[in-house]
């Protein structure tokens, strides 16, 4: 698939590989040899990233998916985290990094943090592809993140617009004259 034209690139697919090998290497640097390092994507937006992410960690890495919604089909956040699949990994004792492709208003990591958090873990640290710090509504940073981006719709590795673009390899921005 291609984006169309209007959509301008915002990071090549090689930028984008160049993000994930850093915080690969945080994420290697954080977490003593010895301990164990479990990797929870935030679907459905996250998994491209997660997958390229845990594949570039040179440690054993146990991984999991966590489906939480505030925007449904809009391009805007409804306020209101909804959880519609929970972890199956016992996540006690071990360093834990939600993989989160976008923060926008927070909620939703703010939430997934503090519910991962009551789970025993040793350590909950967020990692995000994409951050829109413009949009924050909460208080929710991300430990590891990959860039920080303007106010923009953006689409591509992973990221969606009403289930389109998500197979992208780049990632682009939707103008706001096209999506009206």
């Amino acid at each position: 698939m291609k984006a169309p034209k209007e959509f301008p690139c915002m990071f090549t697919h090689v930028q984008i590989s160049e993000m994930v090998t850093r915080i690969a290497r945080s994420i290697e640097k954080q977490v003593p040899e010895e301990e164990e390092i479990v990797c929870i994507g935030v679907l459905k937006g996250a998994w491209i990233f997660h997958s390229d992410l845990v594949r570039e960690i040179k440690r054993p890495v146990s991984i999991d998916f966590v489906k939480a919604s505030s925007y449904g089909n809009q391009m805007i956040s409804s306020g209101v985290v909804r959880i519609e699949k929970d972890i199956e990994t016992d996540i006690q004792g071990k360093h834990v990094f939600l993989v989160e492709d976008i923060i926008d208003t927070g909620r939703t990591l703010k939430f997934l943090k503090a519910r991962l958090s009551e789970g025993g873990a040793k350590s909950v640290s967020l990692v995000a592809l994409l951050d829109k710090k413009v949009k924050r509504e909460v208080d929710c940073d991300a430990d590891l993140v990959g860039a920080v981006i303007e106010d923009k719709f953006v689409v591509g590795y992973g990221l969606d617009w009403a289930e389109r673009y998500r197979t992208l390899p780049d990632i682009h921005f939707v103008p706001e004259d096209y999506a009206k």
